[in-house]
Order: C-alpha cells, then sequence, then structure tokens
C-alpha cells in the first residue's frame, strides 16, 4: 500500500469527525422573566429590523403579536374556502342522487327541492369548514414539526412554565454573530445563548 494511500485513509476520518462536530449556528436564544419584557424586548427587534425571528411563551401574552409586527392570519379565508366547498358538494351531490342518477317521483313532489338539503348543506358546511380550519393551521405554522434547535437547549424546557424567549436566526440578513450578540445582550435577558442547527 502506497503512503499517498494511507495518509488519504488517515484524513478521511478527520474530515468526517470534523464535518459532524462542526454544527452550524442556528441563531441566538435569550431568555426573559416576565411577559412585560418579552413584549418589550420584541418591539425592539422589531424596531431593529429583524425578520426571521421568533418569540416563546408557556401562554398567549396581550400585545405580543403587535410588537412583533405580525399580519392577520388568513386562516379564516381558508376556513371559508372549506365551508363554501363543502355547501357546494353537498347540493350537488343532493341534486345529481335525486334528480339525475336516481329520479323518484313520489306525489308529484319536485325531484329537487332546496328546503329539503339544507341539513345536509348545513353539516357539510360546517365539517369541511373544521378540516380547513385544521389542516390550514397545520400548514400556516409548518407543522408537524419534530425538530428545533431550541429544543437542544436546557434553558428552553422552561418555556412550557414560567419562561419567555426569543430566538433570532442566523438566516437573517441583518444577522451578525457579534454585533447581533451584543444587541441579544442589551434586551435585557437573563441570558444569551447561541442554538447550533
Amino acid at each position: 500500500m502506497s503512503a499517498e494511500a494511507n495518509n488519504s485513509k488517515s484524513e478521511a476520518p478527520d474530515l468526517e469527525r470534523e464535518s459532524q462536530g462542526a454544527n452550524q449556528l442556528y441563531g441566538l436564544l435569550v431568555e426573559f422573566g416576565t411577559p412585560q419584557e418579552l413584549v418589550e424586548a420584541a418591539r425592539r427587534v422589531q424596531e431593529a429590523g429583524f425578520r426571521r425571528w421568533d418569540a416563546h411563551s408557556p401562554f398567549p401574552v396581550h400585545g405580543l403579536d403587535q410588537a412583533m409586527g405580525l399580519r392577520p392570519t388568513g386562516l379564516p379565508w381558508i376556513a371559508l374556502g372549506g365551508g363554501a366547498v363543502g355547501a357546494a358538494a353537498a347540493l350537488l351531490l343532493q341534486w345529481w342522487t335525486n334528480a339525475v342518477n336516481y329520479p323518484f317521483l313520489v306525489s308529484g313532489k319536485p325531484l329537487f327541492s332546496l328546503p329539503s338539503t339544507i341539513p345536509i348543506v348545513f353539516e357539510l358546511t360546517i365539517l369541511f369548514s373544521a378540516f380547513g380550519a385544521f389542516f390550514g393551521m397545520l400548514a400556516l405554522n409548518g407543522l408537524p414539526m419534530l425538530y428545533h434547535p431550541v429544543f437542544r437547549s436546557r434553558r428552553f424546557r422552561r418555556a412550557a412554565v414560567d419562561r419567555f424567549f426569543i430566538a433570532i436566526e442566523a438566516a437573517d440578513p441583518r444577522f451578525d454573530p457579534v454585533q447581533t450578540r451584543k444587541f441579544a445582550e442589551s434586551l435585557g435577558g437573563l441570558g444569551v445563548e447561541e442554538l447550533e442547527e
């Protein structure tokens, strides 16, 4: 075996170890003790021009969505669309089955009558609206999310109990490792932690 072959074999495991051990920076996680501190910090992050960041809280915090600059959700429109599809499907199904596919004349009554379809139309409108709202919420929130870099943080375990967090992503165009860390520390949190992917 040549010396070059031995060198290439010995270098390969080193490169594997380096690629496995060197995780990329996902962003910074800032911890806060109160909801008021979280809202104020969110307002400052929004004013600083960051776009790829999120706030985490164990319960809904009044005013947080305004402080984050979040737009209203499109979920009501998805639910409305689902309801309209459900109502149209119910009407079409009942018309086709009663008036076209199997017309059955009973005592001279019309083959298709709108008042008799109301219960089924109502039920399918509600059902399809619920499906639209449920699956639309999952899609808009990017769920199911089986892994997120914040889950590796020991601090973040308290996000479901009594702590509040802001995570600023390194993918944000304004993110600079040094300047963003200084900015995160100036938010007045209990601590700043680097998150790896």
